[in-house]
């Protein structure tokens, strides 16, 4: 049976791994991040061209199997693997991290209402921490922001006063705590991508008492079957084999 692995993350890695060379897997990325981090076995870059496209992949290429390890925020990717194989009546499986507790934190459902929460509180110096796509509702602020994202955003999306920190995780607390001190940091937004990778900079805000502002996950499809870790993704797989 071949399984494709809807990746680019590192659980999606690490089940890779797992998977490879016993399970003929392929990793499929998305492509928007140049010099990505290779998964072990076959791999694929781009997208499929919506359901269609992937519901006539996935049969193209024979697929008994889709495990979809993809960020948490990746909506369309996961509603579309939901349909596709619902409709071929192919097993399908989310392997998603499990999320941040969000105690404390101003929980908003988007990027807009977590521009209206820095509006609101007055914050002026902001640790934008939502990725490339996520600095266009904030465009029209007045606040000044560090940005930290893997790739560069597209320039028309950015706010006026800004500063950009092109990096990779994981990150280290004691880094964390050093940028917010550094940029006088007085508020942090984040989106509730989970892990620990990325976890350091809600300790750091936690230890220097500095609000966080977090985007919610969005809802899974209905009806699709979840697990927390690598190793229940692998053995769901063996299950299928």
């Amino acid at each position: 049976m071949r399984v494709l692995l809807l990746g680019g993350t590192a659980e999606g890695r690490a089940l890779a791994k797992a998977l490879s060379p016993h399970v003929d897997v392929i990793s499929s990325l998305a492509g928007r991040v140049p010099d990505p981090a290779l998964p072990a076995g076959s791999v694929r870059i781009g997208g499929f061209g919506g359901v269609d496209g992937l519901k006539s992949w996935l049969h193209d290429e024979h697929i008994g199997a889709v495990v979809d390890a993809t960020h948490p925020f990746a909506a369309t990717m996961t509603a579309h693997a939901a349909q596709a194989c619902g409709e071929l009546e192919i097993p399908h499986l989310v392997l998603a991290r499990p999320a941040w507790d969000p105690d404390g934190a101003h929980v908003v459902k988007s990027d807009i209402e977590a521009a209206q929460v820095v509006e609101n509180h007055r914050y002026r110096r902001v640790f934008l921490t939502t990725g490339r796509s996520g600095t266009k509702a904030f465009a029209g602020s007045d606040a000044w922001f560090l940005i930290r994202a893997v790739t560069e955003p597209d320039a028309r999306t950015l706010p006026r006063h800004h500063e950009l920190l092109l990096s990779r995780g994981p990150y280290r607390y004691d880094d964390e705590i050093a940028i917010m001190r550094d940029h006088r940091i007085d508020a942090l937004v984040t989106k509730n991508s989970g892990g620990d990778m990325t976890r350091a900079k809600l300790d750091a805000a936690a230890a220097l008492d500095i609000p966080v502002v977090m985007v919610q996950r969005p809802p899974l499809p209905a009806g699709v079957t979840k697990v927390d870790t690598v190793e229940q993704a692998a053995d769901w797989v063996a299950r299928q084999t």
